[in-house]
């Protein structure tokens, strides 16, 4: 199908169900699907797999679903902005597993390639290593990863078109346009929504091939994790 536009967020989420493993994009705050997001709070679904960067804040990006008690496992590199998280994960409540920056793209990276597994050298020797396959290729040891099973990948770009195609602005250009190519099913919330044909091919970091639902956004609040000014 080439005309892959939904109405709104409600509409693109509809599919996903408990239990579902969902792989978010963005990189801190920056570049996340903030309307799909508060999408699925509203619709209440329970039990989610979370794959992200990182666990957003409190009152934002997938701190909301936190809050609401409707992921049951995260996984993701850095959750260091999160009171909610750190409860959680203290009192048993939340599954969490936690995976170097690049571990974590090269694994999406991988399923969007149709790789089952990856080897890297990040974790040797830690406890990122327990409970893990190691080989050793040339004298140095490598651990296997194995490469995303998710049932979704929610992204959010600046510009896409209707066939699907998206382009990334700046910072938001990290883990969205690996996750896009990594889920079974991709869903794509974007800025401005355009016709084919309008957006220069050459510009094309995620071609339409990847994404299966897509729809204009609205009310973005951008916001900033950290607010740092120097003295005048």
């Amino acid at each position: 199908m080439l005309n892959k536009v939904v109405a709104n967020a409600q509409e693109a989420i509809k599919d996903i169900k408990d239990q579902s493993v969902i792989l978010l994009g963005g990189f801190g705050l920056c570049g996340i699907p903030e309307n799909c997001i508060d999408a699925l709070v509203a619709s209440g679904v329970q039990n989610l797999t979370c794959i992200s960067n990182n666990a957003g804040v409190d009152d934002f990006g997938i701190g909301l679903l936190l809050k609401t008690r409707q992921v049951k496992k995260m996984i993701a590199s850095y959750v260091g902005e999160n009171a909610e998280f750190e409860r959680q994960l203290l009192s048993g409540e939340l599954e969490v597993e936690l995976i170097p920056q690049g571990t974590l793209a090269t694994r999406c990276m991988a399923a969007g390639y149709g790789m089952p597994a990856i080897f890297t050298p990040a974790g040797v020797g830690t406890e990122v290593a327990i409970g893990k396959e190691s080989r050793e290729f040339n004298g140095k040891t490598y651990l296997m990863e194995y490469a995303f099973d998710a049932d979704f990948a929610i992204v959010k770009a600046w510009k896409g078109d209707t066939h699907g195609n998206l382009i990334f602005r700046a910072t938001s250009r990290n883990f969205n346009p690996l996750m896009a190519m990594a889920g079974k099913i991709t869903i794509a919330e974007v800025e401005e929504l355009v016709e084919p044909g309008v957006l220069d091919p050459d510009q094309i970091h995620t071609p339409g091939i990847y994404v299966n639902k897509i729809f204009k956004g609205q009310h973005y609040e951008k916001r900033i994790e950290q607010v740092t000014t120097r003295k005048k």
